[in-house]
């Protein structure tokens, strides 16, 4: 999932930030796969303390005790080391996703820092939280069946925080940024779409009858999320009112956004209507950015943030014990769900974000968080890392494919503006 994520998110940047950004998506499998076996899945998963694991798996020892709150009717069916590795693809993807919105602007080696303290001190402890049943919002009853709040949420929160801190690209919003390649982006998302199957429907922990309910209900969300994404663009209208390539792929992603929470708690007519709302929500908040005057690049905090927040608390609405979980409003329940799923997000979202935000602050006095004007303008595959992605015959390695590549992305922008133009006239 995560290298489709690196494609998907490469195929929206500028030429010149290519490398970069899948360079972020690929350190940071290395950095969490690490920092996961010394020490953070101990922290996640250790111990019996509600807000804390503790220190009882460190460099995976005594990995052959049962992981804490897995027994009676929870008791696991896979060995802990199985648990260990399913667990590390949540850890891995949830600082990724969050590269999308510090896209074309942050320094390599203090990124490299922000992953190693995120994942220790943000990621770990939310998903003792939540995931493990020893954590505090787990004994209150909240559900996440595999991330709404401790990979989505979490992910959008740090988002908003680290774009807080970075600033504005140069010459947003004034100067259109737009992605250079469409097909990266589907294939991303068709990456992304196959591997949702294994994160949503691996979280039943076994293949079993809850993980084709989490398999049927994430397909449906997806397909419903990115009928209802390109349906609002229509329907909104605006500079173009078409149905767009990219408003599939990232209405498919929305869907499946939100429907990680609930696919084990939830009936295919629930993830119907999850994937339904998240494809609208999603879409029109993409406009929040430009409101709010915070330049999330690639929109992580319009459909992570906000579309796991909606996964989650939709579970209190579409929520049926006849699939797992507690019943939610439509299906006989009371608000009690509803208000424990309120109390998850508010949680972990405020948390994340605060501490990311402090976290940002402490590496950016030592280190500075971003590159200067004049990397920002060459392109960070270049400055950061002394490759690019195309070479159109100036010679590898040279400024002048990156530059040749965003003239065509310009002059096809150009382009089209003045075709839009004489259509109106």
């Amino acid at each position: 999932m995560t290298p489709g994520l690196a494609f998907f998110y490469a195929g929206m940047v500028r030429p010149k930030n290519v490398m970069a950004i899948i360079m972020q998506n690929y350190v940071t499998m290395g950095i969490v796969s690490v920092v996961w076996v010394v020490a953070s899945y101990s922290i996640a998963f250790g111990g019996d303390n509600k807000w804390w694991g503790g220190f009882d798996f460190v460099g995976l020892g005594n990995i052959t005790r049962v992981v804490p709150g897995y027994t009676d009717s929870l008791v696991q069916s896979i060995p802990p080391l199985v648990f260990v590795a399913f667990q590390l693809m949540f850890a891995i993807i949830t600082p990724a996703l969050f590269t999308g919105a510090i896209a074309d602007r942050m320094k390599f080696l203090p990124f490299v820092i922000l992953i190693i303290a995120w994942s220790l001190v943000v990621y770990a402890p939310v998903a003792h939280w939540v995931f493990s049943p020893t954590g505090w919002l787990f004994q209150k009853g909240a559900e996440d069946f595999a991330g709404g709040t401790v990979v989505h949420a979490n992910a959008g929160a740090a988002a908003l925080a680290l774009a807080a801190v970075l600033g504005k690209r140069k010459g947003w919003p004034k100067t259109e940024m737009p992605g250079h390649g469409l097909p990266w982006v589907l294939l991303g998302a068709g990456l992304l779409w196959f591997g949702w199957f294994g994160f949503n429907a691996g979280s039943a922990l076994g293949a079993n009858g809850l993980a084709g309910y989490a398999f049927i209900n994430t397909n449906t969300a997806a397909a419903a999320a990115l009928l209802s994404w390109i349906l609002t663009e229509r329907l909104r209208g605006g500079a173009t009112g078409k149905a767009t390539s990219l408003g599939a792929a990232c209405g498919l992603v929305a869907g499946l956004v939100a429907v990680t929470p609930a696919a084990g708690f939830v009936n295919p007519i629930g993830a119907l209507a999850i994937g339904a709302i998240a494809g609208i929500v999603c879409c029109l908040a993409c406009g929040i950015k430009y409101r709010a005057k915070f330049d999330d690049a690639l929109d992580v905090v319009a459909v992570h943030l906000l579309g796991g927040v909606t996964g989650a608390l939709l579970i209190g609405f579409f929520g049926t014990k006849t699939v797992g979980g507690a019943n939610g409003l439509f299906y006989g329940g009371d608000a009690s769900l509803l208000g424990k799923q309120a109390l998850a997000v508010v949680s972990v979202v405020a948390y994340s974000f605060i501490v990311t935000y402090v976290i940002a602050k402490v590496i950016d006095m030592i280190f500075g968080l971003r590159v200067n004007e004049a990397d920002e303008e060459t392109g960070l595959d270049l400055a950061l890392h002394g490759e690019v992605a195309y070479d159109f015959g100036s010679g590898a390695g040279s400024l002048g494919g990156a530059a040749s590549v965003d003239a065509i992305a310009e002059n096809r922008i150009t382009t089209h503006r003045e075709e839009r133009t004489g259509h109106q006239a």
